[in-house]
């Protein structure tokens, strides 16, 4: 039985997957990761589903990575692995690297080519890792109270595993949610072509499943088509070939900070050398990241 996720058939053809750990805002652990990628599957095997809402309940949508799962490599081990990388409990990068290869652009991968169309009702804060939960999605319907950060350059690390930024928000304002800690909020992100409606936050579940009720009216195939069409329109231009150098970066900048401060993050950043509370992974941390 799944822990932290919902998974609910709320209209015919129309599947609903629910974040479910509010007390933490729905940071994303590895249960979690794994739990999602099962409701997915769930989804797109069931012939009787035609489109699939991801949605979250509490206050907020995603606080991003869970900083106080300390056991990972042990959680990990609970979990069949889906893609292709292996060598989580090897030394150094390699490890770190094959993790993240799986849960985070692994799964982001998976779920960004699902056969089907899907659609994310985003409310509150979408913080960093979060952007991973809803970045894949087809489509994005935000509360009026929404808002989008990445905070992973004040930490050392030159962007969040699902490296959309440029895509999402194009390259000026990618660089000012990178460079600056820009909150985006749902209007803005409405206006870049990040997010394609903003609803009060009151009627985020109607709308999303009355989007999603339009788009089931459609043949399955002709969706499954159109939606393989565009994505390769941005993988023909070269997107997959950049996520790989953003995600090398990325590990390129853990590595470092491993080498100078014997922790995955630069800690001079929002962390101001709380070197041991990184190492502990204390509810101050997280809070801090989430300011």
């Amino acid at each position: 039985m799944a822990q932290s996720i919902l998974y609910e058939l709320v209209a015919p053809d129309i599947a609903r997957i629910v974040l479910n750990r509010p007390e933490t805002r729905n940071a994303q652990d590895t249960r979690l990761l794994y739990e999602l990628n099962e409701a997915y599957d769930r989804a797109t095997q069931d012939e009787a589903v035609k489109v699939i809402i991801t949605a979250a309940n509490g206050p907020h949508f995603s606080s991003g990575h869970d900083l106080r799962e300390q056991n990972h490599l042990d959680t990990q081990d609970k979990y069949k692995p889906v893609t292709s990388a292996t060598g989580y409990r090897r030394a150094g990068a390699e490890g770190r690297q094959a993790r993240e290869e799986e849960i985070y652009t692994g799964f982001c991968e998976r779920w960004r080519n699902l056969p089907k169309p899907t659609i994310a009702a985003v409310q509150g804060r979408c913080s960093t890792g979060g952007l991973m939960l809803a970045w894949p999605s087809d489509i994005i319907i935000a509360a009026d109270d929404a808002v989008f950060e990445d905070v992973t350059v004040m930490l050392g690390i030159p962007g969040v595993e699902m490296f959309a930024h440029a895509y999402e928000l194009g390259p000026r304002k990618a660089k000012e949610m990178l460079f600056a800690g820009a909150l985006i909020n749902a209007e803005e992100a409405r206006g870049l072509g990040m997010v394609n409606r903003v609803v009060p936050r009151a009627q985020l579940d109607e709308a999303a499943l009355t989007l999603a009720k339009q788009i089931a009216l459609r043949p399955s195939f002709a969706l499954k088509l159109a939606k393989q069409a565009v994505n390769n329109i941005q993988d023909a231009a070269g997107r997959h070939a950049a996520q790989a150098t953003a995600f090398a970066m990325h590990h390129l900048a853990h590595s470092h900070a491993m080498e100078v401060f014997g922790i995955p993050v630069d800690p001079g950043g929002v962390y101001k050398g709380r070197v041991e509370d990184i190492r502990q992974g204390t509810d101050a941390i997280k809070q801090k990241a989430q300011a």
